[in-house]
């Protein structure tokens, strides 16, 4: 017995340095196997980060062809600037009313598309033609449709009489606005609409039987039911989409510019202007970092989330 004992107690002695030394293994594969993407990341994310950080404390211009140090210059002239608070609350008023309205759009379509219906099939697969679409190709079809000449809005209402003359949607301040807004929320209505119907498919058909013997109507089941299920997905698409939004520059450029005056400019278009029109790199990365702080706030509260998830 002894002796059995002791073999047993020998033989773990000589294994726990194997597996010890199976974890170094694992550890230097897995440290290899990152190693490509970890090199990708610093060339192609940090160093141009970190490059541009440095050229937002430069004052670097046409006029200044060799950058000079300038330390908070380009910070300071941000918050003097008059425009720039145009564009912040530009950039605000285009996120929050077009990540509502995606989010009020997608989970109404998903509701329909999830009901049992003839075509179903088809009209869930239509839904994400503009998805499929490229940004620019979704711009120009929107600038067509409010085109103040031939645009099929001025027609439609003409037609119903509920306008007497063409308006130039796209060159009135709040037209504009409203132009990208709806172009941009049309644009992302067929992604959140999917996170909706996989939400939709969890969402216990019994607890629903229950509700309706328990006297709920169509109205109670969705605020009792559905949409206490939908709350995590809720939350993540409204993080998405703020993010998506707040990063939102193709669609916008291409309706109008950022104009008229400066009445679509948000941070993104902003950025561009001063980087590749007025030339001014270093107020341009200034812009740029705190468009980078901006952004980094709901994407910090999406990776917290994430964790506390899989922690859970």
């Amino acid at each position: 017995m002894n002796a059995v004992t002791t073999t047993s107690t020998h033989r773990e002695v000589q294994a726990a340095p194997r597996r010890g030394r199976l974890k170094r293994h694992e550890r230097r594969v897995g440290i290899a196997l990152a190693l490509p993407a970890l090199v990708a990341f610093c060339g192609v994310i940090l160093y141009p980060f970190l490059q541009s950080l440095f050229m937002s404390l430069q004052r670097y211009t046409l006029s200044t062809p060799e950058p000079i140090f300038a330390g908070f210059e380009n910070f300071r002239r941000l918050a003097n600037e008059p425009g720039m608070w145009t564009v912040w609350l530009n950039t605000a008023v285009f996120v929050v009313v077009t990540t509502a309205l995606t989010f009020v759009l997608a989970l109404a379509w998903a509701l329909i598309v999830q009901q049992k219906f003839r075509g179903r099939t088809f009209v869930r697969s239509a839904s994400l033609l503009p998805w499929v679409l490229p940004s620019t190709v979704t711009a120009f079809l929107w600038a067509w449709l409010l085109n103040g000449q031939y645009g099929v809005l001025n027609a439609m209402l003409l037609s119903l009489h509920v306008i007497d003359e063409p308006i130039t949607w796209l060159a009135t301040e709040y037209g504009a606005m409203a132009g990208v807004i709806v172009a941009k929320a049309w644009l992302s209505v067929p992604l959140f609409m999917a996170f909706f119907l996989a939400g939709l498919q969890g969402v216990s058909q019994d607890q629903v039987d229950a509700a309706r013997v328990d006297g709920c109507e169509n109205i109670g089941v969705l605020r009792y039911v559905v949409l206490p299920h939908l709350a995590p997905t809720m939350v993540i698409i409204t993080v998405l989409g703020a993010m998506g939004n707040l990063q939102a520059f193709d669609v916008i450029y291409a309706m109008t510019q950022g104009g008229p005056v400066k009445a679509t400019t948000m941070l993104s278009i902003e950025v561009y202007k001063q980087a590749f029109q007025n030339w001014d790199m270093g107020l341009a990365c200034a812009i740029g970092f705190v468009w980078f702080i901006t952004i980094a706030v709901p994407a910090g509260f999406y990776l917290r989330m994430l964790f506390r998830r899989e922690a859970a």
